[in-house]
């Protein structure tokens, strides 16, 4: 491939857009819009040039697009984003696709693109047994074996959508902040600080859980535990309240579909 890869990740609340650098590994730029299922290839076309050209990149400079997609709806349309805006045929990344990883999931077309994007970029980066946290819409564990296969995991509700459905349920109760919150007591002195130590502290003892209990399934009795990677939208909120994090990769789904992109194109 001649010119920079566009990988582009659309998960239900967010899209999540990667440039590449034509200098040095890594990314040039990275952006997230807001997932709207009901806009057309010329409304996604206009945002995504308008951004290149705030990264000061010409369309003709893209020489391949990468897509991931969990909406259904809205594949097609970043499909025909690629092909309008750089006359690329964007390769789609889809479970059931050979992607150099074994997918012991049942059926494996079940387990989101996404997941399994992010089990080969962690698995490349810090090899394995891995469990890679993604902290979006929904909060996923992706877990790879010791033999670097991806074997399932656990999907919860996601830290934003439990604190909305806390503020949508209680006649008293509002919307609260989900910024990070190091050094925040547990004990609130009001409501809204007691919302946010329920669903912050509250939410973090659940991922704590999960890991511990995937620690368990996952133990071979040499008394090693596996690499743990915390990414997605909120990673940065909740990891630090979390103590079984060894790296925090935001971009580590964009990672994983470059990586299908290189491996697809040798």
């Amino acid at each position: 491939m001649t010119g920079r890869l566009l990988a582009v990740d659309a998960g239900n609340s967010q899209i999540e857009v990667g440039l590449t650098s034509d200098s040095e590994p890594g990314w040039l730029a990275r952006w997230r819009l807001e997932t709207k299922a009901n806009r057309t290839v010329d409304e996604y076309g206009v945002t995504i040039a308008r951004l290149l050209e705030g990264a000061g990149v010409e369309l003709s400079d893209i020489g391949g697009v990468v897509l991931s997609s969990v909406v259904p709806s809205l594949t097609p349309v970043l499909e025909g984003v690629s092909r309008r805006l750089f006359g690329v045929e964007p390769l789609v990344v889809t479970p059931a696709a050979a992607l150099g990883i074994d997918v012991l999931y049942d059926p494996p077309s079940a387990a989101g693109s996404d997941r399994i994007v992010d089990a080969i970029a962690a698995r490349d980066r810090f090899g394995a047994p891995v469990v890679v946290v993604d902290f979006g819409t929904a909060t996923t564990f992706n877990v790879v074996d010791r033999n670097g296969r991806f074997v399932g995991g656990a999907i919860a509700p996601g830290l934003g959508v439990a604190a909305s459905a806390l503020a949508r349920s209680g006649a008293k109760l509002s919307r609260i902040d989900l910024e990070p919150a190091s050094g925040m007591p547990v004990v609130g002195r009001d409501t809204t600080q007691s919302m946010r130590s329920g669903v912050l502290y509250g939410y973090a003892g659940l991922v704590e859980g999960i890991l511990a209990r995937i620690d368990e399934e996952l133990d071979d009795g040499s008394g090693s535990r596996p690499v743990v990677v915390a990414t997605g939208g909120l990673s940065q909120v909740v990891a630090p309240l979390v103590g079984r994090f060894d790296a925090v990769v935001p971009g580590l789904t964009l990672d994983g579909l470059r990586l299908v992109f290189e491996a697809r194109a040798t």
